[in-house]
């Protein structure tokens, strides 16, 4: 497939300071309720307690701020069993996806704070994400607040997020492994209603 190709963006200043680096595993048992054991240990899919334990220390990258419907998406992108709810076990694979996403950002940002479309582009694919130029550039468009090609650690998690939720959503619907599926209405609306941020 060919890389996409897109306008290269003008130099700026990045909005924040270098995020820090996500919590090592150690420090996340402090994240969940202090009356919690690793046995039953829940983030409870409520959007209080999601937002103040998932944004606050669970899913803290530094000096980023996720909206609501971004920490909603990640906790049902990894809750495994479909019980609304979040374990230790299923929070430290969502911990470990947010370190491979940060780590790929980091060393294709080169220390602007941002990623060109180009290098957005590379990113994915370094993460294992093959998309065509109208797909990429649609989802770029989507999560490129400011659309100057510029895309920083915030956005380029929330949309990372977006394609791993769409490719878990597709390949539960794709049971022949054949790349394809074919949905009816109902199938369509269930499916890009799970993957709305």
């Amino acid at each position: 497939m060919v890389r996409p190709r897109g306008r290269r963006p003008h130099r700026q200043h990045h909005r924040s300071s270098a995020p820090g680096p996500l919590p090592i595993h150690p420090r996340l048992r402090s994240f969940f309720p202090h009356n919690s054991t690793p046995a039953n240990s829940r983030l409870l899919e409520e959007p209080a307690t999601n937002y103040r334990i998932a944004h606050q220390s669970a899913l803290a990258v530094g000096n980023l701020d996720f909206p609501l419907s971004v920490v909603q998406q990640m906790i049902r992108m990894y809750d495994f069993d479909g019980n609304g709810t979040m374990s230790f076990e299923e929070f430290l694979a969502l911990n470990k996806f947010l370190q491979k996403v940060q780590s790929v950002f980091s060393t294709q940002e080169r220390g602007r704070g941002f990623l060109s479309l180009e290098e957005v582009y590379e990113a994915l694919i370094k993460l294992g994400f093959s998309l065509d130029s109208p797909a990429f550039y649609t989802v770029c468009e989507s999560f490129d607040k400011s659309k100057k090609g510029m895309v920083h650690l915030d956005e380029f998690i929330s949309l990372c997020i977006f394609v791993q939720s769409a490719r878990n959503l597709f390949n539960s619907f794709d049971t022949s492994k054949q790349g394809r599926v074919t949905l009816d209405f109902n199938q369509f609306v269930y499916c890009t209603a799970n993957c709305r941020i």
